[in-house]
């Protein structure tokens, strides 16, 4: 049945030539933006997932900022931390060369000062961008903490850290707080025997004060003085005391010797080597206990460079023992930085390759195939031309309805 007023031909026509026409716009969407998702209307699912993997590149982009920073600031550290072992150690030249007794010893301490002051420069100008990692000898100084990654799970995201501890190799010297709780007690050392003369104990924190007055039994012409700095332990705290104490004894040519405790953890031993005993005064060797009120001025781990004089013997002695300890501080403070400087450089590399996999996985996802959209828009070309003749065809079906009713 032929009607004028219903062309099923031309419907079937228009509907096919829509459907080319709407397959040609989103070839079309493709090859001009370059995506086979460019919004969440043509894959949800898919762009769900590229917009939060976008989301991680950018972030990732600013972690790699805050890596190659850090690595710089890292990287300075190590540097001066090297040239401050260079500066120890032509000072320790020095010092041995003090030991003749046919030298001027005035223009070798002359020599020493100006090595000692250079140190004092190199870890003033150990800075990058204002954060200097040589100096903790301050209440407020922390380590370092630099964003390395972010870890994303089920959970959620969490920022993993690689923390860089500071180092110090300043030289300022140590001012002990008001003394709190005591830590020791008068101790008598007989001729030739070993005996404790004090016990550190409790949790150091930056700020505690310990110190072994001057005077008392034992002659020492100087107080040692110890102020805990950030991240120090009870061992550190101890190693600092016994070096103190060793070069202050040789400096005043006392002939006793200190030692830690290998069995008791803090334990200050002192081997009298001299022909009467000494009861030695500890009860001024304190340790702060209010970290607000008791806080000293802290010190520098080479503070006892201050006090080397090469020009008496005693002292060339004293300068000697003390000299290999400082060195020891310097060489592990280069090495801590060249580990935390190795492990951020492999880090940014993995952040590095890390992003472009992203990056990768992303184009996989929502990026169109060139070559396939050309193909389709070719064929799509021919069904539009092709539907275009179909519908011109089917309008025309009611023109031929008139020849039915010529006579």
């Amino acid at each position: 049945m032929s009607s004028i007023l219903t062309n099923n031909g031309a419907m079937v026509a228009l509907q096919t030539l829509k459907s080319v026409n709407s397959t040609m716009s989103e070839v079309q969407n493709q090859i001009s933006t370059g995506k086979s998702v460019a919004n969440a209307k043509d894959n949800s699912a898919i762009w769900a997932i590229s917009a939060v993997m976008t989301s991680d590149v950018k972030s990732f982009k600013g972690i790699s900022d805050s890596l190659n920073l850090a690595q710089s600031t890292v990287a300075v550290a190590r540097q001066a931390s090297e040239t401050v072992t260079d500066l120890l150690t032509e000072i320790k030249g020095k010092i041995v060369a003090s030991q003749e007794e046919n030298v001027d010893r005035e223009k070798i301490q002359t020599d020493i000062d100006a090595l000692r002051d250079q140190i004092g420069a190199v870890v003033g100008a150990a800075q990058f961008n204002g954060l200097n990692l040589l100096q903790n000898n301050t209440l407020t100084a922390e380590d370092v903490n630099v964003l390395a990654s972010l870890d994303r799970s089920s959970t959620g995201v969490a920022a993993s850290k690689i923390t860089v501890a500071r180092q110090d190799l300043s030289s300022g010297a140590a001012t002990a707080g008001t003394m709190g709780t005591d830590i020791g007690s008068n101790s008598a050392v007989n001729a030739g025997a070993t005996g404790a003369i004090m016990t550190v104990t409790g949790t150091p924190e930056a700020g505690m004060s310990y110190e072994l007055a001057s005077g008392g039994g034992l002659g020492l012409s100087a107080d040692v003085t110890y102020v805990a700095r950030n991240g120090d332990t009870l061992q550190d705290v101890t190693d600092a005391l016994v070096a103190g104490l060793n070069f202050q004894a040789m400096t005043d040519g006392i002939d006793v010797t200190f030692a830690e405790n290998g069995s008791t953890a803090g334990q200050i031993d002192m081997t009298n080597n001299t022909s009467a005993a000494i009861t030695v005064t500890t009860t001024n060797a304190s340790q702060s206990t209010n970290n607000t009120e008791n806080d000293g001025t802290i010190g520098g781990s080479l503070e006892l460079l201050e006090n080397f004089d090469v020009t008496t013997g005693n002292g060339a002695d004293a300068a000697l023992e003390a000299i290999e300890n400082m060195l020891q501080v310097s060489i592990k403070s280069a090495a801590n930085f060249g580990s935390a400087q190795g492990r951020i450089e492999t880090q940014a590399d993995f952040i590095s390759g890390l992003t472009d996999a992203l990056k990768s996985g992303i184009g996989s996802l929502v990026d169109a195939d060139m070559e396939e959209a050309s193909a389709r828009l070719q064929a799509i070309q021919v069904q539009q031309q092709l539907g275009v003749q179909a519908l011109s065809i089917a309008n025309q079906a009611p023109q031929q309805l008139l020849s039915l009713f010529k006579g």
